[in-house]
């Protein structure tokens, strides 16, 4: 992959604060782990009753899982988690089970597999079982709630496109205000919702179904919590693909630097939309040429004058920044209804960008961050936190002011809530990522992810003893059913465990196109996530 010239300088920011970072981290340690004297004894198997879903009509089945809520205790207090299944389509091909994990964290595990399942190709449906589940925390199965719907409406509303001074001491705050409702509201289940108890929640229904081993699919933050699976049972990977991998010693243990690295890799791909959209001033109708300075004038004016939505709620600055960060994972092919979206914001039309986080938004907020928190330590020190929540946000000049130094949101700012967090991290995974012993991990890369960076992709396939990198040459957010290339090659490896070559590379993403070509890509409601029918 060439360098960008101009991407050149932020690399060397997102460098040297990773470098100060991991010496800084050197010198101050790590927070210290749960202690455990002795080896619990194996907690119970669940037993799955199926029937139908509350829904039902797709074919699917449902039903509830009993887990230990802290495996220090296992069998001590249960949880409910939430289960489902669709049986292969063809029993007398049946290999075993493919369990699918959307990540987030946050998003709906049973809806991800059931929302998917058409876009699979016909040889997975034939030759699997299709599990989903609701991990511990998320919707059916237990809904953390920090801040509810009125404070987080209050808080997103008010934030804007372009911080004013004391915008960092307001985020500071906020992520305090938002650690202590964690505590207040669901203090008897944050602790435990940290990815070490996921995983160990996977083997149990691993065992629960049956199976000697697991075919797993995880994108983005599912691909952490299947590094942490493989990590705790390498012997019962079957087959493995985590799409958008993370790295996850930095993800940890490091967690500015990997923050320092989201932060300029969602900023770079909003620079290559907007660089496209100056060459391709008719394709784009956005800025008339000089989209980047369009693009500030447009959040400055939605913060001095607000849209008023349908809900009555405001839409500023802030609304267009959180709504292209996730609209743009979408990839190239979305790029010509940015441009119309936005120019629709600058005639104060409607628009998906100006569409304020929702209620179902903000349950998938809370989850994402106070998982996150469960999992990462970042260094207890108020100095260290506002010199380089400043210093990210500098060096993301795009969307790094709103999201850095607004609210508690997604993944990038998390460190104002998470270096204030007050619940313990019994649940938090604190071994090696190495898997040693698993069979092969297939790794999927996109070369300009803008939320997992594609450096992560391969930190995380030389991490794992046993990783293998596909790289997909293209832009957007993970790569399976982007691309008919990658797309062939995983769903080979998961029928036949048959691993690409080394140095693959998948060069095939769907250019931009004209508008009125239908796009699945186009999503208002961020807490929805599927696997994208293949064209």
């Amino acid at each position: 992959m060439q360098t960008r010239l101009a991407d050149a300088p932020r690399r060397r920011v997102v460098w040297g604060i990773s470098l100060v970072l991991i010496a800084v981290t050197a010198l101050l340690g790590a927070a210290p782990g749960a202690a455990t004297a002795t080896t619990p004894a194996a907690p119970p198997v669940p037993v799955l009753s199926w029937g139908p879903c509350a829904d039902p009509g797709d074919g699917f089945e449902c039903a509830t899982a009993r887990v230990p809520l802290d495996y220090r205790q296992p069998d001590g207090r249960t949880i409910p988690l939430a289960v489902t299944r669709r049986l292969a389509a063809d029993p007398a091909r049946r290999t075993g089970v493919l369990l699918l994990h959307p990540g987030g964290p946050g998003n709906s595990g049973v809806d991800f597999a059931r929302n998917s399942y058409e876009a699979l190709p016909a040889s997975l449906r034939d030759a699997f079982d299709v599990v989903g589940y609701d991990m511990r925390g998320v919707a059916r199965s237990g809904q953390v709630e920090c801040w509810n719907d009125k404070e987080y409406s209050a808080a997103v509303d008010a934030a804007r496109g372009v911080p004013g001074r004391g915008a960092l001491q307001g985020a500071v705050r906020q992520g305090l205000e938002f650690a202590t409702a964690c505590q207040q509201r669901s203090g008897d289940l944050v602790p435990f919702i940290g990815t070490g108890s996921n995983a160990k929640d996977i083997d149990l229904l691993r065992q629960a179904l049956g199976e000697e081993t697991l075919s797993f699919y995880g994108r983005s933050f599912g691909s952490y919590v299947g590094t942490v699976y493989a990590a705790q049972f390498p012997r019962r990977v079957r087959a493995m693909v985590l799409d958008g991998g993370y790295d996850p010693r930095r993800y940890a243990d490091v967690p500015y630097a990997y923050d320092a690295g989201q932060f300029v890799a969602l900023d770079a791909a909003v620079g290559r939309f907007l660089d496209w959209c100056a060459q391709n001033a008719a394709a784009c109708g956005f800025g008339e040429g000089r989209p980047r300075e369009a693009f500030e004038e447009l959040k400055r004016a939605l913060d001095a004058d607000p849209v008023i939505t349908a809900s009555g709620r405001p839409a500023t600055g802030y609304t267009l920044a959180y709504r292209l960060m996730f609209n743009i994972n979408a990839g190239k092919e979305i790029w010509p209804y940015l441009g119309e979206a936005l120019r629709a914001a600058q005639a104060r039309q409607g628009s998906f960008l100006l569409s304020p986080p929702s209620p179902a938004s903000f349950d998938f907020l809370n989850v994402n961050t106070a998982v996150e928190c469960a999992d990462r330590v970042y260094p207890a020190s108020p100095l260290l936190l506002g010199a380089l929540v400043s210093a990210q946000a500098a060096a993301a000049p795009l969307l790094g002011p709103p999201i850095g130094l607004g609210p508690p949101t997604y993944d990038h700012n998390h460190a104002p809530a998470c270096a204030q967090w007050q619940a313990e991290r019994p649940s938090r995974f604190e071994g090696s990522y190495r898997a040693a012993g698993s069979a092969p991990i297939l790794v999927l890369g996109t070369t300009g992810d803008p939320d997992t960076p594609y450096q992560d992709s391969v930190a995380l396939a030389g991490t794992l003893d046993n990783g293998r990198l596909l790289t997909f040459a293209g832009e957007g957010h993970t790569a399976y059913n982007r691309s008919a290339c990658v797309s062939a090659l995983v769903t080979d490896y998961l029928a036949t465990l048959a691993l690409p070559a080394r140095g693959t590379v998948c060069a095939d993403e769907t250019p931009p196109g004209p508008l009125g070509r239908r796009i699945a890509g186009i999503e208002v409601d961020e807490t929805r996530d599927v696997i994208p029918a293949l064209r």
